[in-house]
């Protein structure tokens, strides 16, 4: 699976935050009303954003089992959810965060997903949620979590799924080079096999339809501007070096348009986020 850094998540965080589909967040917090708790497991939690965003649509007591392959960005995590919490409690490798009059139960688990999604699921979670995941999963991998989800009947909700619709403004002459270039790169294996890229939301859709669940979507993009700039360069930056490993285009033509996308340049980005619902 790649690597993402904690300085690239925590610069994304705010733009990710903006960019969720309320609505979804809201049908989300309507599938669990009423219920005085809810057990959730966080896939690719990255440095717990995706808790930071879904916990105050949730029930008042709520336990969360945070999955990542990597230990470092785990590590992270902790230290985040402690400063975004108005009080942490240790307890050995878990902590308790009371916050916003909730009582979250957190526990982080360092696995391999692309090998072993099942495992990520032990016991009996409500729901099972992601973040800026699934794009970077193979179309095999996504139907064998779903058949998991479905096996735990666990609600499931993940956001910020890339969808493939860029726009960049001034208009550049080779954005629609680079945009090809990039979307080739997308497909690539990231881990899971080759990826489903921009094609994820539907075959999400697919996957849980297909299982009896009642499935929603909703548009979350990007809008970045002149307020953005620093995230703007780093995903221009991204952009560049994912073109450059296509082989696609030569260097000069790539720099002059990282160049031009670094200097007062906007953006929008398109992700798509995702409830399913199991059946009665």
């Amino acid at each position: 699976m790649s690597g993402f850094s904690p300085d690239w998540l925590a610069a994304r965080e705010p733009a990710d935050g903006r960019a969720r589909h309320a609505g979804l967040l809201a049908d989300l917090g309507a599938v669990f009303a009423g219920r005085e708790s809810v057990t959730v497991v966080d896939l690719g939690c990255g440095t717990g954003s995706n808790l930071r965003a879904v916990a105050p649509h949730l029930p008042r007591r709520q336990r969360w089992r945070l999955v990542d392959h990597d230990a470092a960005l785990l590590a992270a995590a902790r230290g985040r959810l402690a400063a975004w919490a108005d009080r942490t409690e240790r307890d050995g490798d878990d902590v308790r965060l009371i916050v916003g009059g909730r009582d979250l139960q957190v526990s982080f688990a360092e696995t391999d997903l692309a090998a072993a999604p099942e495992a990520a699921l032990d016991g009996s979670p409500d729901l099972v949620t992601a973040a800026a995941l699934f794009d970077l999963a193979s179309r095999p991998w996504i139907g064998r979590l779903a058949r998991s989800v479905a096996d735990k009947r666990a609600a499931f909700y993940t956001a910020l799924t890339y969808n493939g619709d860029d726009t960049w403004q001034p208009p550049h002459p080779d954005d629609h080079a680079i945009r090809d270039a990039f979307l080739e790169h997308q497909g690539r294996d990231k881990g899971f096999g080759p990826a489903a890229g921009p094609a994820a939301t539907v075959v999400l859709a697919e996957a849980f339809s297909a299982l009896g669940y009642r499935v929603k979507t909703g548009a979350s993009p990007w809008r970045l501007g002149a307020a953005e700039q620093a995230l703007l360069r780093e995903l221009a930056a991204g952009v560049a070096q994912a073109v450059r490993e296509t082989g696609r285009m030569p260097e000069d033509r790539i720099s002059a348009w990282l160049a031009a996308r670094s200097q007062g340049a906007s953006c929008t980005v398109g992700h798509s986020d995702l409830l399913a619902i199991a059946p009665a």
